[in-house]
């Protein structure tokens, strides 16, 4: 089997792959041409797919027809056609679990650098603008009983929500398709529609698989509707967020600060307004860069695509409904 990994990934997974017989190619470098990354996956059996500069669409799928088997570096899989997938039987794993407690701490870490406007702060002190002491300049807020609404309480929100709960005593609400008892009894928390999570979120935090549907689903209308001492987080995916309309809120003071991982548009551009308020932090996409994480997602993805050349199921399937219809 041939496997094509678009990027660099921690030697463990290359490692594993090569042992159990694949040959492996990486390019020598990250900035492919769409038309060279075709020109790969065409000549391969099997993609380990790092990051979401390409679509895997319908035309990805008709162009590259004797494709076997993805394996994304990542749990997201929203740039996936899934159902196209499925309707050629390829199966496409993921790396759920494993980036959980490391993107739940940029969402922790998040919250708290907003609170506390740390961003800002920081940027004072490299300027050397420190300041004599002002009572009433730029102050936080603190987090103690602050109510912690999770749109999409799965694995990382359930950690974001755990945390924020033996920290600071939050109170927990969230949204979400399903309820999670496990959060319901462990933490106390208390499943709500989405319009009552936007109204009584001290902290609105997002962790929830993006789907198109939810494009902008975070827009003028909604901050209108939330605490004006309120905290946005998101470390999900930027398409959640209308980013213009984020600043308007934030400038217009419908809410009070918002930290983020992941932007709209992705990277963002180095003018952006939203840069130079007090009350925001942005980090660039790095919910799971630790060691462990990125050389756990390593192994699974190597995982995946070793179960599927030995005819076996990927242990991390995001289609998983194509062994059933087997």
């Amino acid at each position: 089997m041939k496997v094509f990994i678009n990027k660099q990934i921690p030697e463990i997974g290359i490692h594993m792959l090569k042992d159990a017989g694949f040959e492996v190619f990486i390019p020598d470098h990250d900035n492919l041409s769409r038309e060279e990354w075709i020109g790969y996956c065409q000549s391969h059996d099997m993609i380990l797919s790092v990051g979401t500069e390409f679509k895997f669409d319908k035309d990805f799928f008709n162009e590259c027809p004797d494709l076997k088997a993805i394996a994304l570096y990542s749990v997201g899989f929203d740039h996936v056609d899934i159902q196209e997938a499925d309707r050629r039987k390829i199966p496409v794993g993921n790396t759920p679990d494993v980036l959980s407690k490391a993107t739940s701490d940029i969402a922790f870490l998040l919250m708290q650098s907003v609170a506390r406007r740390a961003s800002y702060n920081y940027e004072k002190v490299k300027s050397g603008n420190w300041g004599d002491f002002d009572p009433l300049h730029a102050l936080g807020q603190e987090l103690y009983g602050k109510t912690l609404g999770i749109f999409g309480l799965g694995r990382i929100g359930y950690e974001m929500a755990k945390k924020s709960k033996a920290a600071f005593d939050m109170e927990i609400i969230y949204h979400n398709r399903h309820r999670n008892e496990e959060a319901e009894t462990e933490l106390d928390a208390k499943y709500v529609s989405f319009e009552e999570l936007i109204s009584q979120s001290d902290v609105l935090s997002i962790h929830a698989n993006f789907k198109p549907e939810q494009t902008e689903l975070f827009n003028a209308s909604v901050f209108e509707k939330m605490k004006d001492n309120a905290i946005f987080i998101n470390t999900a995916r930027g398409g959640f967020h209308n980013q213009k309309d984020l600043y308007e809120a934030l400038t217009e003071h419908k809410i009070w600060g918002a930290g983020l991982d992941v932007t709209n548009p992705e990277p963002i551009y180095k003018d952006d307004p939203i840069l130079e308020l007090s009350n925001v932090c942005v980090l660039p996409h790095i919910g799971s860069a630790t060691v462990e994480a990125r050389n756990g997602m390593a192994k699974i993805a190597a995982e995946n695509l070793i179960a599927v050349s030995k005819g076996e199921k990927m242990p991390a399937a995001a289609n998983p409904e194509i062994y059933s219809e087997k």
